[in-house]
């Protein structure tokens, strides 16, 4: 049984996680209006592919890695990479952003689903009531504008949709691999190795790229993004998936729309919508409810045995 500031520890982890997650979005975007997205993501992997490899070499070494788990590693380096980071590039370009973003919330069912499968964990009416909640949030958070209706959204959507359930399924099939040898070795080499994968792709764009487009600020949304994101909140995911199980912490994922959007405002200095305020305390209420303990009442039963009701 875990301590409470072990608890604490996690929670926190967590909630900054899904911070650095959500600030994502704004920021990335300043980065994205001035250089070409394949320029920025290959900048992005290959920067944050070389902290990482830097980090586990000076850590202390660990158990080697088993021949037939460099498969799986691979496996979740394509995961990544090629079906999530870049089918959401190119899939956002064919739909709105306000698709991409609901689409995205999506994954905490996705991930709810593929534990139940493939990690055998226990069905939790409460965390799937609370996953439940945290979507409807989205929605109304979502619903002030932000959804379009047209069949030319329809491929950017299918495609979005491929990269949200490649997220899923990279949670899912990393958390064993990052309980057996850690959080900072297994995003390291998924990342090194879907990265590799898209070298000469992205190479090719970094080359032909008018860097005369770019600005100071623009770099810093790609440096935000290599290290803040894919550094810190992959390293801090896997980190928390080892302590506690999938379908507990999905639900943290919608609190990344709800991030995105009020940073945005801050930003951009207007007056947060009724409806976000109203999405973000549902979103709020269905981690809450995840993360809450339901005490059982004790009491004796005829024969003296005590029960729990």
């Amino acid at each position: 049984m875990k301590s409470t500031r072990s608890v604490s520890t996690i929670l926190i982890a967590l909630l900054i996680q899904q911070i650095l997650g959500g600030l994502t979005f704004p920021i990335a975007k300043l980065g994205l209006d001035v250089i070409d997205p394949f320029t920025f993501a290959f900048y992005r992997f290959v920067i944050s592919s070389l902290i990482l490899l830097l980090i586990v070499h000076l850590k202390k070494k660990s158990i080697p890695i088993d021949k037939k788990d460099y498969i799986k590693i691979a496996g979740l380096g394509l995961l990544i990479i090629p079906f999530n980071q870049l089918a959401f590039l190119y899939g956002q370009k064919l739909t709105s952003a306000g698709h991409g973003a609901l689409l995205f919330a999506t994954v905490p069912l996705w991930i709810f689903i593929g534990a139940l499968i493939h990690l055998k964990e226990k069905f939790v009416i409460k965390r799937a009531i609370g996953i439940l909640l945290g979507f409807v949030g989205v929605i109304i958070i979502l619903l002030s504008g932000r959804i379009e209706v047209g069949k030319e959204y329809l491929l950017g959507d299918i495609i979005i949709l491929i990269a949200v359930i490649a997220w899923a399924y990279y949670s899912i099939l990393g958390k064993p691999l990052v309980e057996k040898y850690g959080a900072f070795r297994i995003t390291a080499y998924a990342l090194s190795f879907g990265s590799a994968v898209y070298f000469p792709f992205g190479l090719y764009f970094a080359i032909n790229y008018d860097y005369s487009q770019s600005n100071f600020e623009a770099w810093l949304s790609v440096l935000y993004v290599a290290i803040g994101v894919s550094v810190l909140a992959y390293v801090l995911w896997y980190w928390v998936l080892k302590q506690r199980d999938a379908t507990k912490i999905a639900v943290y994922h919608n609190l990344q729309p709800f991030v995105a959007i009020l940073v945005a405002y801050m930003m951009l200095g207007e007056t947060p919508e009724l409806s976000l305020i109203i999405g973000g305390i549902i979103v709020i209420s269905g981690v809450l409810i995840t993360e809450t303990k339901f005490n059982k009442k004790r009491v004796l039963s005829p024969d003296s045995n005590v029960i729990d009701v």
